[in-house]
């Protein structure tokens, strides 16, 4: 493959906030939009990926942003947490969550979520964590396969809100 179309890893900065929105748009609604009503993925949508919702998590110290490229294109993202964010479920102390981890819809398969994946573990090794959490639809049976070959187990069952809409959805977890 081209040196220009090898896969590139780098942390994003604020200039990326707006086509980073757009990805995370546009991965959200290829893959789950059909399940909701208009309304309530709109509002979803607007709370979740305006730009300048994207651009605080950015600069938020507790988060990690980092962005896949092949050449100039965006490809992936994946977004890290340095606070737990199940504590009823943590079985460590320094428990840390993937906060999402997405590819371009016309992307996926290419080896960007496994590239990004090893990242976001490297990097809550650097910061101590000893467990990770992240959550996933429950109807999702790719990402979990995904998840478990880095060996994610589920803990409980939980719920994620898209308006008034609300998912089942698994917590997993993994202590490191």
């Amino acid at each position: 493959m081209p040196a220009a179309h090898a896969l590139a890893l780098r942390p994003a900065t604020l200039v990326d906030a707006g086509p980073l929105a757009s990805l995370g748009r546009e991965s959200f609604v290829a893959k789950f939009g059909a399940l909701y009503r208009e309304a309530d993925l709109s509002t979803f949508l607007a709370q979740t990926y305006a730009p300048e919702v994207v651009a605080s998590e950015i600069i938020n110290p507790r988060r990690r942003v980092h962005l896949a490229h092949r050449g100039d294109r965006l490809v992936g993202y994946c977004k890290i947490g340095l606070d737990c964010g199940y504590p009823n479920h943590a079985r460590g102390r320094s428990v840390m969550e993937l906060k999402q981890l997405y590819t371009a819809p016309d992307a996926v398969g290419g080896g960007i979520g496994a590239a990004l994946m090893d990242w976001a573990m490297a990097e809550f090794t650097l910061q101590h964590a000893d467990e990770v959490q992240l959550s996933v639809y429950s109807e999702n049976v790719g990402a979990q396969r995904f998840y478990a070959r880095y060996g994610f187990v589920k803990v409980a069952d939980i719920s994620f809100r898209v308006g008034e809409h609300v998912d089942a959805e698994f917590l997993l977890a993994r202590l490191l």
